[in-house]
């Protein structure tokens, strides 16, 4: 998503350069459409690391390209151009291949992260030009990697546009119909991968009904239902599962009419390196509930209660202050416009498009 809003948004802004868009061979390449000055090449090559270290610098050098920038923390070791990379997050330098391997997530997933681990540091040496999308973890990639400040730049994600308070009350009853959403709920956007603290996020909803006997219940997306099981399992509370309403997926079109519609956004996170749901909550006028690690503090900008995400009983207590302080609610919400208003895409892009210049300038 972060690279489809750069490539928009760039095209928007640069009507002088000429931009050659590499892209493989399957459905996403539709989201794009080519411009006067911005092409699209499909590449086959099958299997990403080949397609990335052999097809790509090819095509890259046959186009004559003078800059190549990488949007997603790999790129190219055997390439001539100079390079600008964007390094999203290094959570995967942080663990051993041992632990990545016997941890969570899909085989691709754990062959992703060594793959990362392998290439990130090499082409960390060799870009011009390091892109992050947050102090935090611009700050983390220095240390880590012993890097200089001004080969690595942190330049913010945006939120899109649609993100607003649904007012439309037939599109709110539409929304509410088709996901069979209750007329009061929490709101949270889990997954499977640990650091988002689903398995924490549970456990202070169990101790939010046992401490108030409120019957709020919680809504989450398209999450695989024997985990959620697994996990209420661990909560010590498996009724729980009861009161956890599932969607299904949702696309991204349509999520403003759900955020619009939940009394609290919950994302206490254990490590985010942005966390753009954050500000798409806050520009929907919810009030949202994150942590006070890593970039959320940065991010929210004092726009949201900051928890600590290793407690669940500070999660309960933030949902039972929300639910009681009208003033507070009000508060966070005002703030939390106020803060999402600063981050948009096209502000990320003119940031791109100086790093860009200031490149090509110097050749």
């Amino acid at each position: 998503m972060v690279a489809l809003e750069l490539i928009n948004n760039l095209q928007k802004i640069d009507h002088d350069n000429e931009y050659y868009i590499y892209v493989a061979p399957d459905e996403d390449k539709n989201c794009l459409q080519e411009t006067d000055n911005f092409k699209i090449r499909v590449l086959d090559g099958g299997f990403y690391p080949y397609w990335e270290q052999a097809i790509l610098p090819k095509a890259a050098k046959a186009d004559g390209c003078q800059l190549l920038h990488c949007t997603s923390n790999t790129a190219p070791l055997n390439t001539s151009i100079p390079l600008v990379v964007t390094v999203h997050d290094i959570i995967y330098m942080e663990k051993s291949i041992p632990q990545i391997l016997t941890g969570s997530g899909t085989p691709y997933q754990k062959f992703g992260n060594v793959y990362r681990r392998f290439i990130v540091p090499r082409i960390i040496k060799k870009s011009e030009v390091v892109i992050t999308v947050s102090y935090f973890e611009r700050k983390r990639m220095a240390e880590f990697f012993g890097m200089e400040d001004a080969k690595l730049r942190a330049v913010y994600n945006g939120v899109s546009p649609h993100f607003k308070p649904v007012k439309d009350e037939q599109a709110l009853k539409d929304a509410k119909a088709k996901y069979n959403l209750p007329d009061k709920f929490f709101f949270h956007l889990g997954n499977t991968d640990p650091k988002k603290n689903t398995l924490g996020v549970i456990k202070a909803f169990a101790q939010f009904r046992q401490k108030t006997g409120l019957d709020i219940p919680l809504v989450m997306l398209d999450f695989d239902r024997a985990e959620l099981l697994s996990m209420a399992n661990d909560s010590g509370d498996s009724s729980i599962i009861e009161h956890i309403h599932l969607t299904g997926y949702v696309p991204n079109k349509e999520l403003p009419a759900i955020y619009s519609q939940c009394e609290i956004f919950l994302y206490p996170s254990l490590r985010e390196s942005f966390g753009i749901p954050i500000l798409e909550a806050m520009a929907c006028g919810v009030p949202v509930i994150t942590s006070n690690t890593s970039s959320m503090p940065e991010v929210s900008g004092g726009a949201a209660l900051l928890v600590d995400p290793y407690k669940p009983e500070s999660i309960t207590d933030a949902m039972i202050r929300l639910l009681n302080d009208a003033d507070l609610r009000q508060g966070l919400i005002q703030k939390g416009f106020e803060q999402a208003a600063k981050f948009t895409w096209e502000a990320m892009a003119r940031q791109v498009l100086d790093i860009y210049n200031e490149i090509l300038s110097g050749i």
